[in-house]
């Protein structure tokens, strides 16, 4: 393979200059940025456009999200504490649950199928809305161990529904271990029901 030092020159040379119009268009851009007021270098989490799977970070609450609690202090939890999570049910949400557990049941996914059925269209995986409870749980103050969920479903979920998780505490059990009442509701109307038994350890330093 021969080589041609003329060549490699120029191409020396293009690399530079394209180089240095990049940065110098990076360089306008942030001014630009800067002279309205906005931060380029925001992290991409910050941008609502992009889907939440691409905005989550451990430990972290989306905007779109909605969360209410009694207490915030683990060594004080005892019964009647409540915790509420709220959110929109979206297409995301429904695909990407479909693709993570495998449930691809048209039900979930296909319009026309689902429009032959008693639901007259599509509805969310039961088990993804009843993922909603465990997001309450993860607002309990210290790390929260599922130990046990029982569960009812009352009524189908569609997407676009905002849905709200309430959890409460209705026993201490001893051991750090409580029993609390689960359901997630669309307005006043009971979606899912049910029980679920928690242990809460201290938080990890």
């Amino acid at each position: 393979m021969s080589s041609n030092p003329n060549r490699s020159a120029l191409l020396d040379t293009w690399t530079e200059t394209s180089s240095h119009v990049f940065n110098s268009v990076l360089e306008a851009n942030r001014a630009a940025f800067a002279a309205f007021g906005v931060n380029s270098d925001d992290d991409t989490n910050e941008d609502p456009t992009l889907p939440p799977r691409e905005r989550i970070e451990p430990d972290e609450d989306l905007p779109e999200w909605t969360i209410e609690r009694t207490e915030d202090d683990r060594t004080k939890l005892g019964v009647g504490d409540r915790i509420e999570f709220t959110k929109t049910i979206s297409e995301d949400d429904v695909t990407s649950f479909a693709a993570a557990s495998g449930d691809t049941n048209p039900l979930h996914l296909d319009d026309e199928y689902a429009s032959e059925t008693r639901f007259r269209g599509r509805i969310a995986h039961g088990t993804l809305v009843g993922g909603l409870i465990s997001a309450a749980l993860a607002r309990v103050p210290g790390l929260v161990v599922y130990l046990s969920q029982d569960l009812e479903f009352h009524n189908p979920v569609r997407i676009g529904d905002r849905l709200t998780a309430e959890i409460e505490i209705v026993e201490d059990l001893g051991n750090d271990q409580f029993r609390l009442t689960t359901q997630v509701k669309q307005g006043d109307e009971v979606v899912i029901d049910g029980e679920a038994v928690i242990l809460v350890d201290e938080q990890p330093e």
